[in-house]
């Protein structure tokens, strides 16, 4: 075992075996940060993860056209394992071919599926960088066809390809020139829309990781901030005061506050660059369970909403489900959208409530 280890990089096993637990349901950015690597090789495995996840329609759809066999039938670790050389042969350069090829043979063969190790070299010595004709849209912009119609019927079909085409694409990184964190351009839209003066009482539903949090500290917000998870609620801002709850269930407040955000958990699919897994991982009917808790956390926070006060509800999602329709009968007064593709960085839907 320790001789066949030495032949497979780092970088390329814990790719594997990063993407192998995404397949389970975990997440790839927070797997990955768990990852012991030096420098070069958890940029590599990034790389390697992200990228495959992101281009995974067309992956397959190689797999099948080099091999000739329906991908579905293959063994999940054949299936990672072809999906990941495939996608340093074809996508990333400076990658020499025979560390793609034999270290995926390895991994094949680590992961106990040695009958299979002659079937992947054999496929793998077929690939090459000729383009291809894919079968339909979906491939071409490797996103299941039930969000591809969706996004045409809703925004048209440009826009709806732009949004598909900035998901295949690595996301920039932004900083927040008033907080100092790692936060995405779109994201940092929100807080403002608030309209937060100095001394306001805040209260940030869902508060973590605490970006937006910080953001309304900077403004000179009193913030109460809250997140049903006690590890990630730790992200958050030591100058808030920070409290556990679920907000979709009734707030222990007696008081009223100025503002308030409620920064909803969502379907994510605006952030589908970062978070590509969402795709493979969404289904349509999981809309009707996010919609149901974010009308619950949203009659929640209007009552805690002094009068005049202005509350913001937004997401990171791209669905009518999730956005105007749990918006609805609220008393918004104004309402913005940011498409990825059209506009920088992540997608948002943000409704703006005044009492």
């Amino acid at each position: 075992m320790a001789n066949q280890q030495s032949k497979i990089s780092p970088a390329r096993d814990a790719a594997f075996r990063v993407l192998k637990k995404v397949y389970g349901g975990g997440y790839a950015s927070d797997l990955l940060r768990r990852e012991k690597l030096d420098v070069r090789d958890a940029a590599l495995a990034e790389s390697i993860v992200l990228g495959s996840l992101r281009s995974q329609s067309q992956l397959d759809f190689l797999i099948e056209h080099f091999s000739g066999r329906p991908q579905s039938k293959l063994d999940e670790e054949v299936r990672i394992a072809l999906r990941i050389a495939i996608y340093q042969l074809r996508y990333l350069h400076r990658i020499p071919a025979h560390a793609a090829v034999t270290e995926s043979v390895e991994l094949v063969k680590k992961a106990h599926k040695r009958s299979a190790a002659p079937f992947v070299n054999a496929v793998l010595r077929k690939v090459n960088r000729k383009p291809v004709r894919w079968p339909n849209a979906a491939v071409e912009l490797s996103v299941p066809a039930w969000m591809l119609d969706r996004w045409t019927e809703h925004y048209g079909a440009e826009a709806a390809r732009g949004i598909a085409k900035a998901a295949l694409a690595e996301p920039e990184s932004y900083v927040n020139p008033e907080t100092g964190r790692a936060q995405d351009i779109g994201a940092q839209s929100i807080v403002p829309l608030l309209a937060i003066e100095p001394g306001m009482t805040v209260l940030d539903l869902c508060a973590a990781p605490g970006n937006k949090t910080a953001q309304a500290i900077a403004a000179g917000g009193r913030v109460v901030a809250t997140d049903r998870s006690l590890r990630r609620l730790a992200e958050v801002p030591a100058e808030a005061q920070r409290v556990i709850l679920d907000a979709a269930l009734p707030l222990p407040f007696r008081g009223k506050f100025d503002r308030i955000l409620i920064d909803a958990p969502c379907s994510g699919t605006g952030t589908l660059g970062p978070n590509p897994e969402i795709k493979w991982r969404l289904k349509p009917e999981d809309l009707a369970v996010f919609q149901d808790r974010q009308r619950k956390m949203l009659a929640n926070g209007v009552e805690l909403l002094k009068p005049g006060g202005r509350l913001v509800y937004s997401t990171c999602s791209l669905e009518k489900e999730e956005n105007e329709q749990v918006t609805e009968g609220f008393p918004v007064v104004e309402t913005h959208l940011r498409l990825p593709g059209r506009d920088p960085g992540d997608g948002f839907y943000a409704a703006v409530i005044v009492i």
